[in-house]
């Protein structure tokens, strides 16, 4: 071929600088189909938290729908920083994983509720560095935002603003988020996520409907009554998918995500079903 372009008045100089970048453009192609081949894993950091959430209070290593994969992901990165072992790497967001990713946040100087075991936007990056990227990051914003004078963070404000927007009353809240103040709330109000409101001034329907609009935006919400515990009425809402979740609010989730009330006996939701939501959390409803 190369004869007949120089019989037609090619010089040496011009084929040989028409193979250099024949050959640059072989490399080319060949670096973007290596790169290809080698694309780091995606974590969906939503379905992870999902899990975190479903997974360890189960009687066995059952998966969430959805999840195991990115699970597994995290799980890997975990045992190669010998922090999980081998037989753990299963796509079940169990208790031993939750152990071994408190382990990697505390190994990264972070402490108390920032060492939970659930994974936040900045310690799920470190994990992956080299192994996976993360999409859909969860942030809880600021931990000193406000909602009617109570603490929440922003992604819990910013929920509970939407909630309200849905009713003609106005949300009263009678206790916020990071706090023990109350014994009676079994410290599912120590982390961030979870509130309290007043159905004082409700009546019966709107205290229904209250729940199913904090349902609707991605809360596990319940309305409670003085013949379930020492409390007067009123709702409990927990932010599913909150990456400070106390583990005590974890578990509501998983309870409500198997249409359980979130009390420690485990009873079926009496939540009547005119006023229930499809599960769904706050970065699900927006995109919705």
């Amino acid at each position: 071929m190369q004869r007949t372009e120089l019989g037609m008045g090619w010089t040496r100089r011009r084929v040989l600088a028409r193979g250099a970048v024949t050959a640059a453009a072989a490399v080319g192609a060949s670096t973007v189909l290596a790169t290809e081949a080698h694309a780091l894993p995606v974590v969906d950091m939503e379905m992870v938290l999902l899990a975190s959430q479903v997974d360890p209070p189960k009687a066995n290593t059952g998966l969430t729908p959805g999840a195991s994969a990115h699970v597994i992901e995290v799980e890997r990165a975990l045992n190669a920083k010998g922090l999980l072992t081998s037989g753990a790497v299963d796509g079940h967001y169990g208790t031993s994983t939750i152990s071994s990713y408190a382990a990697w946040q505390r190994s990264l100087g972070y402490t108390g509720i920032d060492a939970n075991g659930i994974p936040g936007p900045s310690s799920l990056t470190a994990l992956g560095n080299g192994r996976y990227t993360v999409t859909r990051a969860v942030s809880t914003g600021s931990r000193t935002d406000t909602y009617g004078g109570r603490r929440v963070n922003t992604r819990t404000r910013n929920m509970l603003a939407a909630a309200d927007a849905m009713l003609s009353w106005n949300l009263v809240l009678s206790q916020g988020s990071y706090t023990s103040a109350n014994p009676s709330s079994a410290g599912t109000h120590d982390g961030g996520g979870v509130v309290d409101i007043s159905v004082t001034s409700m009546t019966t329907t709107q205290r229904w409907e209250t729940v199913r609009a904090l349902r609707t935006v991605g809360f596990a919400a319940w309305l409670r009554n003085p013949s379930q515990g020492s409390w007067p009425y009123h709702i409990h809402a927990a932010a599913v998918s909150d990456p400070d979740l106390a583990s005590a609010a974890r578990n509501q989730i998983h309870d409500y995500y198997f249409g359980k009330n979130g009390l420690a006996n485990h009873a079926a939701d009496d939540t009547p079903t005119a006023y229930r939501a499809s599960f769904t959390w706050w970065e699900k409803y927006r995109r919705a």
